[in-house]
């Protein structure tokens, strides 16, 4: 098998495990764990496994000058990427949650024309409007069950959550192309964990973990060992052999995903808000993502 199929089933994968993710993660929290303390839980573990791997990994000095960079990476792309998507999930339904991170193609887009004064295109700008207009739709008008009061200020925290993560992928691009992977993420996920740790500690230090059934206690390994630093890896292999809009395609098979599971462990239902949103969503994710001329495209 080549190494682009190898890729392309590892990025199948990884939207496998993020569908999975929204569903498992509901069930830990705020049940078992509220929202923050299971954050400091997940960031903790990754980076013990991080700094484990690294070991093993050919070793890089990192410039000084970089590490400004790897700090704003860790805001944007752990702590306040986690505290809003772990906290939005804990209040909104895993569909909704789902459609509106396919959203974040959209918003790196618009990042992009902001910060890099990347040109847009009108069918560009005319998308991520059509992609606002379905989020925004789903954040004042999607229910959740059991607590439909709250799924609105669970949607915007979601949505919050994904432009955070646009400021990550554009912040980390350098870093990227100048450094082995393992070499920055590891300090990522360290001051990542520095700054959840004062949301974190109070939520963590009051779990009762005697009265965890093992279940969950499983599906919290899940979370930090195969959502967390599995798919890190399996996403290096894909952006290794991909290229980035190639990968970036996968994200919108995490509602598909997220979807079935839901539905099928009966911890969500289908509404006619959640299907309207998610095709403005989706209409608005092709408007962005197409090629202008496909004859060009290999």
């Amino acid at each position: 098998m080549s190494k682009r199929n190898l890729a392309l089933i590892g990025a199948t994968i990884v939207s496998i495990i993020y569908g999975v993710t929204f569903t498992i993660a509901k069930d830990v929290m705020p049940l078992y764990i509220d929202a923050y303390g299971f954050i400091l839980l997940r960031v903790g573990g990754s980076v013990l496994l991080f700094w484990l791997v690294w070991l093993f990994m050919p070793k890089e000095k990192i410039m000084r000058s970089d590490f400004p960079r790897i700090i704003a990476a860790a805001f944007f792309g752990v702590a306040f990427n986690m505290l809003t998507f772990f906290k939005g999930l804990s209040l909104t339904s895993p569909i909704s949650a789902a459609v509106i991170m396919v959203s974040t193609p959209m918003i790196v887009l618009a990042l992009s024309a902001i910060i890099i004064k990347e040109r847009m295109k009108i069918r560009m700008i005319l998308g991520i409007l059509l992609g606002l207009v379905g989020t925004g739709f789903l954040i004042l008008y999607g229910k959740s069950i059991g607590n439909a009061a709250n799924a609105g200020l669970g949607n915007f925290l979601v949505l919050v959550n994904a432009i955070s993560y646009g400021f990550y992928l554009i912040i980390v691009k350098k870093l990227m192309n100048k450094y082995n992977a393992f070499t920055f993420v590891k300090w990522i996920y360290l001051f990542g964990f520095i700054m959840v740790l004062p949301f974190g500690w109070r939520e963590f230090e009051v779990v009762n973990w005697s009265a965890i059934p093992d279940a969950i206690v499983w599906k919290i390994a899940f979370v930090v060992v195969i959502s967390t630093f599995l798919t890190y890896l399996l996403n290096l292999l894909s952006m290794k052999e991909l290229k980035p809009t190639t990968v970036a395609v996968f994200i919108y098979l995490q509602p598909f995903f997220a979807t079935v599971f839901a539905i099928g462990l009966g911890k969500d239902e289908l509404s006619l808000v959640k299907i309207i949103s998610a095709i403005l969503i989706f209409i608005g994710v092709y408007l962005v993502s197409s090629p202008q001329n496909p004859k060009k495209e290999i």
